[in-house]
């Protein structure tokens, strides 16, 4: 994959890919600490975005240029169970593989991913359009 290059709240990679990922967007990237590996992360923030830390001890930094932090979903992980930037730090945005827009997880408990709002309105034609619920469904293992 290319660079990528910040406009606002969205990062999208190199002219030769036709996908954009924005703040707040489900996304698959390589994991940090396991090349064979692949993680399923929100994108919190991006190159510019100034990172706080709960914890007194840390000190506020800026990421840097394509540079991303990337959040488990579940609230409820402490940071060694969520395996995510809290515990690796910034990603590379080239490490970023795409944006999650469906989740499926048995053949009745499916959806769309809640992305964010630039992302749903780019995905809506292709969720209605070329999705096929039913053979995905058919074909997805448990």
């Amino acid at each position: 994959m290319g660079g990528a290059e910040a406009h606002g709240d969205s990062i999208y990679p190199g002219e030769n890919l036709l996908w954009r990922v924005f703040v707040g967007d489900v996304v698959v990237v390589k994991d940090p600490e396991n090349s064979d590996n692949y993680l399923v992360r929100r994108l919190a923030a991006i190159e510019g975005y100034e990172m706080l830390s709960t914890d007194e001890k840390d000190e506020p930094f800026v990421l840097e240029k394509d540079q991303c932090w990337v959040l488990a979903d579940n609230e409820k992980l402490k940071p060694k169970e969520a395996n995510d930037s809290r515990i690796f730090g910034p990603v590379p945005m080239t490490d970023i593989v795409g944006r999650v827009i469906y989740c499926l997880r048995t053949a009745v408990d499916h959806g769309p991913v809640q992305n964010s709002h630039f992302s749903m309105r780019r995905d809506l034609p292709v969720l209605e359009v070329e999705l096929d619920v039913e053979e995905m469904a058919k074909n997805h293992k448990a």
